[in-house]
């Protein structure tokens, strides 16, 4: 299982890999790490702008946005699906509530398709 701090890691420095495979909880951790930045970027603009959807939570949005997406295709493989999956979320809710049901399922045990088991290779691994 991935640490907070190394999920947030391999999220910038796997920001352009649409290759590899991601964990569950390295996913999830970084969900977790784009919800709080975007807490934090909407506090600071309600504190300078008044308002909470201003420059500060726009451009943490993009600065996140590829590496979001990245994350996302990479948890695709990990399930031993292909990263088009990742456009079923554009559909509104049934697509979203699908995508949601397979992330939060474990991923393929042993290499498949998409390269080596991600849980087996890191020291903190099953």
């Amino acid at each position: 299982m991935y640490s907070f701090s190394q999920a947030v890691g391999n999220g910038f420095a796997q920001a352009f890999d649409f290759q590899s495979r991601a964990a569950r909880s390295e996913y999830w951790f970084w969900v977790l790490f784009v919800f709080l930045v975007n807490i934090g970027g909407s506090v600071v603009d309600a504190g300078l702008f008044g308002n909470v959807d201003g420059p500060v939570s726009a451009v943490a949005l993009l600065a996140l946005l590829i590496p979001g997406l990245a994350y996302a295709v990479r948890r695709f493989h990990d399930l031993g699906r292909t990263g088009w999956w990742v456009l079923l979320m554009l559909v509104p809710v049934i697509g979203q509530i699908a995508v949601l049901i397979w992330f939060v399922q474990p991923g393929d045990e042993g290499p498949n398709d998409y390269g080596p088991d991600r849980l087996a290779i890191e020291p903190g691994g099953a």
